[in-house]
């Protein structure tokens, strides 16, 4: 599965706090530029890792590697956020963390956006797109398309 999802959406918005493209995380903030969502993954034993680690936390293999995921999976929990906390965000919005449906407790914490913020509720399907900053693609979740 090393091609883009389809449908992915891809947004352009105003500057914000972004991360750096370190050695061992890049692969997931500019995956977004190829619709894909890559999550690492060990070689040994098969587990996926978010964030990324040097080492598999499971078995200690040193073999991770980023791997394509599909991008769906459903609101494990959330917040919503009236404090304008960094520059470039419109309040009110929800913070959360998307469990995938690639495997139990994988999660990657991210924003819901393409709904109302008193629309999402905990377990709603979720599919990714991205949020574009230049070379970064910050993977954020929309409503739909989720794993079940």
């Amino acid at each position: 599965m090393n091609r883009p999802l389809d449908g992915i959406k891809i947004v352009e918005v105003a500057t914000r706090n972004l991360p750096a493209l370190e050695r061992d995380t890049a692969f997931f903030w500019k995956a977004g530029a190829e619709g894909r969502l890559l999550i690492s993954r060990c070689g040994a034993c098969g587990r996926y890792q978010h964030p990324p680690l040097p080492h598999c936390p499971s078995c200690a293999s040193d073999a991770v590697s980023p791997a394509p995921v599909s991008g769906r999976g459903r609101v494990a929990t959330f917040t919503v956020n009236h404090q304008r906390w960094t520059a470039g965000l419109e309040v009110p919005f929800v913070f959360a963390a998307v469990e995938l449906e690639e495997q139990s407790e994988l999660y990657v914490f991210t924003n819901i956006i393409g709904c109302a913020v008193d629309e999402v509720r905990i377990g709603m399907p979720v599919s990714v797109c991205f949020e574009r900053h230049d070379d970064v693609f910050l993977p954020m979740f929309q409503p739909g398309k989720g794993d079940g």
